[in-house]
């Protein structure tokens, strides 16, 4: 793998969860939404077609894997895929868990509502329940 550094607002806004093939998967600190961030570990990506096509389709597996894994570690009725990059230009792809009561639905979590920190416990919690999906065989 090649050099690689996490924009610096990505690192501080979530917590490490794991290390999957091409991404780094972080937990959003904010408890309104349970919310992943895939960032794949390669220098200079801004749009997902910056990726090779191999990359490519490797990053759709992990999102699909995240997305098994949030929706394993809490119940959520729909996950959101996106990836914006209007404020971080740096790739990164938030995998978002929503329920019908949620402080956005149905719209765009972004600017709805301030971030809400996690109980510290919550997060730990939070964060060992979706390693353990990571790594358990069905995602």
């Amino acid at each position: 793998m090649t050099f690689f550094n996490l924009n610096p607002r990505l690192e501080g806004d979530s917590h490490f969860v794991a290390d999957l093939p091409l991404s780094t998967v972080r937990l959003m600190k904010d408890a309104n939404y349970p919310w992943l961030l895939l960032i794949p570990r390669q220098q200079d990506l801004v749009e997902i077609i910056d990726l090779d096509e191999d990359d490519q389709q490797q990053l759709m597996r992990e999102i699909a894997l995240a997305s098994k894994a949030l929706r394993s570690a809490v119940n959520c009725e729909k996950l959101n895929v996106a990836a914006l990059g209007n404020q971080v230009s740096q790739l990164h792809v938030h995998v978002i868990a929503r329920t019908r009561d949620d402080a956005a639905w149905p719209g765009p979590v972004w600017g709805v509502v301030p971030p809400q920190a996690y109980d510290p416990a919550k997060a730990e919690n939070l964060v060992e329940h979706l390693r353990d999906a990571f790594t358990s065989d069905d995602g």
